[in-house]
């Protein structure tokens, strides 16, 4: 058993749409401006909200989500991400009691708080209201005995209004007011997949919002509550290397999505990755023995990349010479015969897989699932299970049915993934934390491949 003892705050709100991430950025920014290096964590799936951590503080978020990891795995994730770092901040998801269902607080922020044993500072949208926020909090606080709000924070209000708000609030709640959010000159705006990716935005923006937020939260209280977190326990991963291999990642501004984790435990397990952009690049990186193939906005730029034809055809020849390969989402997509772009125009891609990605009008498929093989493969063998997250707006002609997707709910399921020899393609975004067995067996396919 190890511990760590690390000021860590969690950053949360009523709702999704409440500013947690403008918020957490800017306070994240306002730390390294005092010399406070934090470490960046996201409560649940999301693969947008630590690619804008990274921006904020030169550190990709790290996920923190309790049905991906269970508690002690996810004690430890934090754990060993915080090296090096003189403060935690943690973004929560969606509201803050908002779990695996519309009845439990099960993986919410709430719970992601409390197996940490972190206070936190909630984010109040608080225009158009008054003494009604004092409810609001009250109620949010009282809701669970022990619920961690150790911190208001009001957003969209005025100076004048903060001032008359702080004292009521703490006077009916007994919750400390650390400061308000005025109407920042750039909040980051919303997109069919989350948040638009940070590098859409003004480069200058961030900065100015930490800016204001340096004066306009109160930092140094926020780092006395989260100096209060007392110390935590966990107990160590030992993941041991198989031996070099040199893999290939697709990341660009069309392959961005990616939980760090997967990448962390590649490289402890012995992957030294490459990164290649299929928007650019002409050919996989030299000497790799495995490619990745991560989701992402490929419609966006689906005429640029059905444009480069050399890399298609370079990753259609590998994979069909054996190159082990993992594509997910719109990896996956990359890999079909043609792909609709965002208008609706159909484009060339790699024809690996012999079906068409489609746009729809609607969500398609979302939330949690179990990844289940139907029959043996080569990263699972029948029965077994990998978790995974699914999150988007395009379908296939041909989704793949060598494995099951199982709901959390155990209500629905339907078939999933194109697992043939060794390429494990389809729509679910993998976690490999939760099976670490099928990252072992993917480089090992790949160090085999290489020999």
């Amino acid at each position: 058993m190890a511990s760590r003892k690390i000021p860590r705050i969690v950053i949360a709100s009523a709702m999704s749409g409440g500013g947690k991430t403008t918020a957490a950025c800017a306070v994240m920014r306002a730390f390294m401006k005092k010399g406070v290096v934090p470490a960046p964590f996201k409560c649940g799936p999301d693969y947008i909200d630590p690619l804008h951590h990274f921006a904020a503080c030169g550190r990709q978020g790290t996920n923190l989500d309790l049905f991906f990891s269970g508690q002690e795995r996810l004690k430890e994730l934090f754990a060993r991400n915080t090296d090096g770092c003189g403060i935690a901040v943690i973004e929560g998801v969606m509201g803050y009691y908002d779990g695996l269902g519309m009845g439990s607080a099960e993986a919410s922020t709430y719970e992601t708080a409390a197996v940490l044993k972190a206070p936190a500072a909630l984010i109040v949208p608080a225009r158009g209201m008054a003494y009604t926020a004092a409810a609001l909090i009250k109620g949010l606080a009282e809701f669970r005995s022990g619920s961690g709000i150790a911190a208001v924070i009001l957003n969209g209000v005025t100076e004048g209004t903060y001032k008359m708000l702080a004292p009521v609030i703490e006077r009916e709640t007994g919750i400390k007011a650390a400061g308000y959010i005025p109407k920042l000159p750039h909040a980051v705006p919303p997109r069919h997949l989350g948040l638009e990716l940070p590098w859409e935005a003004d480069a200058e923006a961030l900065e100015k919002n930490a800016d204001i937020i340096a004066e306009t939260v109160d930092t140094e209280l926020l780092y006395k509550i989260a100096s209060e977190a007392p110390e935590l326990e966990y107990e160590p991963c030992d993941i041991k290397s198989g031996g070099a291999v040199r893999i290939a990642a697709a990341r660009d501004r069309a392959f961005c999505f990616y939980y760090k984790e997967n990448f962390d435990i590649l490289k402890r397990l012995g992957a030294q990755i490459e990164y290649f952009s299929p928007l650019s690049d002409k050919r996989l990186p030299e000497g790799v023995s495995g490619v990745i193939l991560g989701g992402g906005y490929p419609e966006l730029h689906a005429r640029e990349l059905s444009e480069n034809t050399e890399l298609l055809a370079d990753i259609k020849s590998r994979l069909e010479a054996g190159m082990p390969c993992i594509a997910e989402c719109g990896g996956f997509m990359y890999l079909h015969e043609s792909m609709e772009d965002e208008n609706g125009v159909k484009r060339g891609m790699a024809g690996v897989i012999k079906a068409c990605a489609v746009k729809k009008d609607r969500l398609v498929r979302f939330g949690y699932a179990d990844i289940k093989a139907a029959s043996d493969g080569a990263y699972l063998r029948a029965g077994e299970a990998v978790k995974a997250h699914e999150f988007h707006y395009w379908d296939s002609t041909d989704n793949g049915a060598d494995c099951i997707a199982e709901k959390r709910n155990g209500k629905r399921s339907y078939s999933c993934v194109h697992m043939r020899g060794t390429m494990f393609a389809g729509f679910p975004h993998l976690y490999f934390g939760s099976d670490i067995k099928f990252a072992e067996r993917f480089l090992d396919e790949c160090r085999r491949y290489g020999r």
